[in-house]
C-alpha cells in the first residue's frame, strides 16, 4: 500500500476542519454587497441624516432597480470604510501568520484566531442594538484581521500534511471553500430571505459561524508533521502524526525527507520577513510567489463582479441579481474542475491557460460593452465573456496562487514567504477595490484593456519564469530555483552563500 496515493478519513477531517476558515473568508467577502442598500438606511438612522418616516425610500424590492433619490455623504464615507477596512485588517494580520503558525503550532494558531472571528461575527450580530455604522465598522474591521489571519494558517497546514500526490488537488480546496462562501452570502443575502430590514444583522453575524464550527473539530485533527519534526524536533510525535494522517505504514522515508530539510535549515539564520526580503538565496522563489498573487487581483476578478450586475441589467436581464449568482455557481463548478485537474494537467500549465484564456476575454469583453448599443447581439457576448473569464480564473491564477506559495519554500522560510504572499494579496485587492470605480469613469468601456494588458504580462512571466511543482517534494523544488540537482556543482554555490548568512548570522 502506497501512503503517498491514499486519503485517510483523519487525512479528509483536518483538510475540511482547515479549510472552514476559507469557507469563513469567503462568505465576509461576498456578504456586504447583497444588503448594502438596506445597511445604508440603518446607517442613515444611526447618524440621525434619515428620519425613520423617510426610510420607505430607502425600502428594496427584488427585481426593483429605482435607487433612492441621494445617499447622504456621511452614509457613503461609513460604507465605504465598512467594506474597505476588511482588506485593511487582513494587511496588517498577514504579517503575524508566521509568528502565530510557529508560536504553538498550526492547529493551536487557527484554534486562537478564532476568537476574533466569533467576536466580529456578534458586533455585526448584534449590530442592531448600537450604532449600525460602528458596530459593523468594528466588526468588519476584527473579521479582516482574523481572514487575514487564517488565509496564510489554512494553505500553510494544508500543503505541509497532504501527501505529494495529492497536495495540488487539497491545496485547491482553500480556494473552492472561498468560492462556496461566496456563493452562500450571495443566495443567503437575497431579500425574501436575510437580505432584508429585519434579517441583516443575522446575515453579517453568520460570518462567525464557521468558526465556532471549526473549534469544536480542531482537538480531534493532529498537528502538522513536519511543525514537529523540524521545529519542534519531536519525531516520535511527527511519527505518530504521519500515521494518523496515513494510516500504519513505513515512516522512515517521510522522516528521512524531513530530515534532509531540517539539515538545510541549521544552514540558515532564522529567517524572518526581512531576512527573507534581503535574502539572494530565495529571491527568484519569492518574486514568483509575489508575481502570482498580484496576478490573482489584478487580473481584473473583483473589477467583473463590481461590474457584472451592471452589464447584465444593460443587456435585459430584468432581474440581475441572479444572473451575478449564476456568476458565482459558474465560479464554483469550475473551482471544482481545477481541483479534478490541478494534479493531472499540473500548476504551471492551468495558471497559463487560465491567464492566457482570461486575457481574450477581457478584450471580448471590452469588444461587447463599446458595441453594445450599436449591436444588440453584442450584449450576449458581453455575457459570455463574464462567465467564460471567471471560469478562466477558477481554473488556475485563482486557487493556484494560494497553495503554491507553501511549494516554493522550504519549512525555515515558508511562514515569512506565506506572510509576504498574502500582505501582497490583501493590499493589491484593497488597491483593485478602492481604486476601481475611479478608473472605470476615467475609461469608461475601455477599462479591461487595462486588466487585458496586466494579463498579457502575467501571462509571459507565468510561461518564462514559472516552474512546474507538480509531483514534487519541497526540496526537489527548491533545487529547481538554486539551480542544484543532487551532486551537481551548482548547489556549492548556494551552500556557501547559507554558511555565510548563517556566519553573519553568529557573528
Amino acid at each position: 500500500m502506497d501512503s503517498g496515493k491514499q486519503l485517510t478519513g483523519t487525512l479528509v477531517l483536518a483538510v475540511f476542519t482547515a479549510v472552514l476558515g476559507s469557507l469563513q473568508y469567503g462568505y465576509s467577502l461576498g456578504v456586504i454587497n447583497a444588503p448594502q442598500k438596506v445597511i445604508e438606511r440603518h446607517y442613515g438612522r444611526s447618524l440621525g441624516v434619515v428620519p425613520d418616516d423617510d426610510l420607505a425610500s430607502y425600502r428594496i424590492v427584488l427585481g426593483n432597480t429605482t435607487e433612492p433619490e441621494e445617499v447622504h455623504p456621511s452614509v457613503v464615507m461609513y460604507w465605504s470604510l465598512s467594506v474597505a477596512i476588511f482588506s485593511v485588517g487582513g494587511i496588517f494580520s498577514s504579517f503575524l501568520v508566521g509568528f502565530v503558525a510557529d508560536f504553538r503550532g498550526r492547529i493551536k494558531g487557527m484554534l486562537v484566531v478564532n476568537v476574533l472571528a466569533i467576536a466580529a461575527g456578534l458586533l455585526m450580530g448584534l449590530a442592531k442594538m448600537g450604532k449600525a455604522h460602528i458596530m459593523v465598522l468594528s466588526g468588519r474591521a476584527v473579521m479582516g484581521f482574523y481572514c487575514g489571519l487564517s488565509s496564510g494558517l489554512v494553505p500553510m497546514y494544508v500543503g505541509e500534511i497532504s501527501p505529494v500526490a495529492y497536495r495540488g488537488a487539497l491545496g485547491t480546496l482553500h480556494q473552492l471553500a472561498i468560492v462556496t462562501g461566496i456563493l452562500l452570502s450571495q443566495v443567503i443575502g437575497l431579500d425574501f430571505l436575510l437580505g432584508n430590514d429585519d434579517y441583516w444583522p443575522l446575515l453579517l453575524g453568520l460570518s462567525g459561524a464557521p468558526a465556532i464550527l471549526q473549534t469544536l473539530l480542531l482537538p480531534l485533527c493532529p498537528e502538522s508533521p513536519r511543525y514537529l519534526y523540524i521545529k519542534q524536533g519531536k519525531e516520535q510525535e511527527a511519527c505518530k502524526s504521519l500515521k494518523r494522517f496515513k494510516g500504519e505504514y513505513d515512516t522512515s522515508k517521510d522522516i528521512a525527507e524531513m530530515k534532509a530539510e531540517k539539515d538545510e535549515l541549521m544552514k540558515e539564520r532564522p529567517m524572518t520577513i526581512l531576512g527573507l526580503l534581503r535574502s539572494s538565496a530565495y529571491r527568484q522563489q519569492l518574486f514568483v510567489a509575489l508575481m502570482m498573487h498580484l496576478s490573482q487581483q489584478f487580473s481584473g476578478i473583483n473589477a467583473i463582479f463590481y461590474y457584472s450586475t451592471a452589464i447584465f441589467y444593460k443587456a435585459g436581464v430584468t432581474q440581475p441579481v441572479y444572473a451575478t449568482i449564476g456568476v458565482g455557481v459558474i465560479n464554483l463548478v469550475f473551482t471544482m474542475v481545477s481541483v479534478a485537474m490541478v494534479d493531472r494537467a499540473g500548476r504551471r500549465t492551468l495558471t497559463l491557460i487560465g491567464l492566457a484564456g482570461m486575457c481574450l476575454c477581457a478584450i471580448a469583453m471590452t469588444v461587447g460593452l463599446v458595441y453594445l448599443h450599436t449591436y444588440s447581439w453584442m450584449s450576449i457576448v458581453s455575457m459570455a465573456a463574464i462567465f467564460l473569464f471567471v471560469s478562466f480564473f477558477e481554473i488556475g491564477p485563482g486557487p493556484i496562487p494560494w497553495f503554491i506559495v507553501a511549494e516554493l519554500f522550504s519549512q525555515g522560510p515558508r511562514p515569512a514567504a506565506i506572510a509576504l504572499a498574502g500582505c501582497c494579496n490583501w493590499t493589491s485587492n484593497f488597491i483593485v477595490g478602492m481604486f476601481f470605480p475611479y478608473v472605470e469613469v476615467l475609461l469608461g468601456n475601455y477599462v479591461f484593456i487595462l486588466f487585458a494588458g496586466f494579463l498579457s504580462i502575467f501571462t509571459l512571466f507565468t510561461y518564462f519564469r514559472v516552474p512546474e511543482t507538480k509531483g514534487k517534494t519541497f526540496e526537489e523544488i527548491a533545487a529547481v530555483f538554486q539551480g542544484k540537482r543532487k551532486g551537481s556543482p551548482a548547489g556549492a554555490s548556494v551552500t556557501t552563500e547559507l554558511e555565510q548568512l548563517k556566519s553573519s548570522a553568529e557573528a
